[in-house]
């Protein structure tokens, strides 16, 4: 069963007339009790807010432009919905971001172009999958809570675990739709059901246990995954 809307899935965070960015810290926040926080963003230029290409973050050099935790830090990730409206009221485009590990969702993450052939293959494989967030560079495969030691015993009992993957777990972040960073839109390619119930999250196992498959059984001899 895929997580994903059709139509629906552009309403996702069009309710009650709040902007989009509002609506969708307060339903990650409140009614899935995601942690969040918002990020760095963009630096504005010209008189008009418009955002440039650079982070809103002192470093000139930024890796993540926009995407991540700055001011507040990463430990100020909340579900309290009155420190959510304020934050967003104060930076109404401030990109979300979500504090994985803990009680909230941890994720595996690819290379764009390989996270799409991914999800092609999984598809055929019949693994049901969660959420799944696309950034222009990078696609991320929500998971259940993992920690750490979890993911190291996972990772040394596999003979070969694909170079491109990157895992977001306890005392990562993620950014969450709709922010924009460098480069265009984060958006959801399998999102979430609407409504209160915290959105179905596949075990980190079982996803990693897939990818590895449909990377090993490519044709191409196991690029499917590579950058």
């Amino acid at each position: 069963m895929r997580e994903i809307l059709g139509r629906r899935r552009r309403l996702l965070f069009r309710r009650k007339g709040m902007p989009a960015p509002l609506e969708a810290a307060l339903t990650c926040a409140t009614a899935w009790q995601w942690p969040v926080l918002p990020g760095a963003g963009l630096k504005t230029s010209g008189g008009r807010g418009d955002r440039g290409q650079g982070c809103a973050c002192p470093d000139p050099e930024c890796a993540v432009p926009g995407a991540h935790p700055f001011d507040p830090g990463l430990l100020a990730a909340t579900t309290d919905a009155r420190m959510v409206r304020w934050w967003w009221a104060n930076r109404p485009a401030a990109p979300i971001v979500m504090a994985t590990g803990g009680t909230a969702p941890c994720a595996v993450s690819l290379p764009a172009a390989a996270g799409e052939r991914a999800l092609v293959a999984l598809d055929q494989m019949g693994m049901r999958l969660g959420p799944v967030v696309a950034t222009p560079t990078r696609w991320s495969l929500l998971v259940a809570p993992y920690t750490l030691e979890r993911l190291g015993e996972l990772l040394f009992a596999k003979d070969w675990v694909p170079s491109s993957l990157r895992f977001h777990g306890e005392g990562g972040y993620l950014v969450l739709p709709p922010s924009e960073a460098v480069g265009g839109q984060v958006r959801w390619e399998r999102a979430p059901l609407p409504g209160s119930a915290s959105p179905w999250l596949p075990d980190v196992e079982a996803v990693v246990d897939a990818l590895v498959e449909a990377s090993t059984s490519a044709p191409d001899g196991g690029s499917r995954l590579a950058y």
